[in-house]
């Protein structure tokens, strides 16, 4: 490694306005004053409905280190964010969010540890100034998923942290158009540490997460590397129809010693078919999940469409308007 080293600050946005310029100060303020380090800020935007992309503007003219790219539409949060990974051409680069629940103070140990030979630092919550209940129903979700998982899982890792150039390297070369970031890393196996920080409380503004983004988070990270699922229908089915069987059987030796005495009554069977439609109906869900997930796949669709890019250098812009591995990248010239 060379003694001085290029960092890419990554933050992507939607809606950040209250928060970006008081994360790029903090940003600065940190890596200012490091010798060994060159560094620049890239955020991503989400196509932004207040004034993040205009701040981001004027920051980007006011400081070259700035860089931005804003897409033509708000793409998500999973696939915005790594879509802007894989631009990055610098030695290591370093994810966090706009919110600042993620400190930029911790980047000098997260540069510390990726100096000791770490391909991946990861920033873990150890705690949490949100609700308890958040915070207990997230780490509910890591544990379920890393219990499901074919490869263990970081728990209580939000992508938070900072990545080598030869791990970016190696997602450039994967074909997947939404990808489950937290699985990756554990699925390529890079040696990484861990820092474990308190998250704080959002800075300004309103949490962009809902239930239906946490479900569809969670959905994707077992669905991405379990078939513990579809193996659980087809274990629960076949275990379904030796209880049927048996109980089928015991009703008939009785009813046959018991002819007279033994009503049958309407209830058993109603319970019956509405036990079996309810476990039919759940694990239809869950094929419906993996049968999504493949849809996503074959379409092949580009991870973001970009409207434009502002303090990039010609020969980067082209570079990143090439096909990446499988996905397309395209860029909207204005």
């Amino acid at each position: 490694m060379s003694d001085t080293c290029s960092i890419t600050v990554l933050t992507p946005c939607y809606n950040e306005a209250d928060n970006v310029e008081t994360l790029y100060a903090r940003v600065r303020a940190v890596l200012e004053p490091l010798p060994d380090y060159r560094y620049e800020h890239l955020f991503i935007d989400n196509a932004s409905t207040d004034e993040t992309v205009a701040i981001l503007r004027r920051l980007a003219a006011a400081d070259h280190r700035v860089k931005v790219i804003v897409n033509t539409r708000n793409f998500g949060h999973v696939r915005s964010p790594y879509h802007a990974l894989l631009q990055c051409r610098s030695d290591a680069v370093n994810a966090m969010a706009a919110d600042l629940q993620e400190p930029p103070e911790l980047l000098p140990n997260f540069l510390a540890q990726w100096r000791k030979g770490y391909k991946v630092v990861l920033g873990v919550k150890s705690t949490s100034r949100e609700s308890w209940l958040m915070f207990a129903i997230r780490r509910l979700g890591y544990a379920v998923i890393d219990r499901l998982s074919e490869v263990q899982q970081v728990r209580n890792s939000t992508g938070f942290g900072l990545y080598d150039h030869a791990f970016v390297s190696v997602l450039r070369r994967l074909p997947d158009p939404y990808p489950y970031f937290r699985g990756i890393v554990a699925e390529l196996g890079f040696q990484y540490a861990t820092i474990p920080y308190e998250q704080p409380n959002r800075h300004q503004g309103l949490t962009k997460n809902n239930f239906f983004t946490l479900y569809d988070l969670g959905m994707q990270g077992i669905v991405n590397h379990s078939k513990i699922p579809l193996r659980l229908a087809t274990m629960l089915g076949f275990a379904s129809s030796v209880v049927t069987f048996a109980t089928a059987l015991v009703y008939l030796v009785m009813k046959l010693l018991f002819w007279y005495n033994l009503p049958i009554g309407v209830a058993p069977v109603l319970i019956g078919l509405f036990c079996v439609a309810s476990v039919q109906l759940f694990f239809l869900g869950v094929l419906g999940e993996y049968v999504g997930s493949i849809y996503t796949q074959v379409r092949n669709r580009p991870l973001v469409i970009e409207a434009e890019r502002i303090n990039f250098d010609d020969d980067v812009a082209d570079e990143g308007a090439v096909r990446t591995g499988a996905t397309h990248t395209h860029r909207v010239l204005s």
